[in-house]
């Protein structure tokens, strides 16, 4: 079973998921793969991750680095769990790229490198949008790429975070990258 809420963010309402004790889910309503990891079986409950989380992303959205997530349990295969770890671990303000997750996931596996399209499908397929700070990869000549909730959002979480943007930018539609 799966237990939802809404949270209105001033980029747009999100619904929030947990499935009892952690945070399974949180995606802006109608972005890429918007509740992929929800079961059939869902219910409105108030519990008080969700409390957490809206406390949380209320001290985010306010433009303060809210310290600590709250305590997440996303669903997905072996390999996207690891790519969401080194996600949680990219501090708030500050960017990397698809190549320094994909060079440190071949670390992990013994292995020279790992396909950077590999690592932008995990990092995409995210269930957790903000708190996974997914939106805070990069490609590695700088392009803005690669967010389910949209470029524009990503840039707006990125100024919020007062990340440097100057050698970043977003790719013209067709470019090669």
């Amino acid at each position: 079973m799966h237990y939802t809420c809404k949270y209105l963010s001033p980029l747009g309402e999100m619904t929030i998921a947990s499935n009892g004790d952690s945070l399974t889910g949180l995606w802006f309503d109608e972005q890429k793969y918007f509740g992929a990891t929800l079961g059939r079986e869902q219910e409105e409950r108030p519990l008080p991750i969700f409390d957490q989380t809206k406390e949380w992303l209320d001290c985010y959205f306010n433009g303060s680095d809210p310290g600590p997530i709250p305590s997440v349990a996303p669903e997905g295969s072996p390999f996207r769990l690891a790519v969401w770890e080194i996600l949680k671990r990219i501090p708030y303000g500050k960017v990397i790229t698809y190549k320094d997750i994909a060079e440190e996931i071949g670390r992990q596996k013994g292995v020279p490198g790992m396909s950077a399209q590999a690592i932008g499908g995990a990092v995409g397929h995210n269930p957790i949008s903000i708190i996974i700070p997914c939106h805070r990869v990069v490609g590695s000549n700088g392009s803005l790429t690669g967010y389910a909730g949209g470029i524009s959002k990503k840039v707006k979480l990125l100024a919020l975070e007062q990340v440097d943007m100057s050698g970043l930018f977003i790719p013209k539609k067709g470019s090669a990258l």
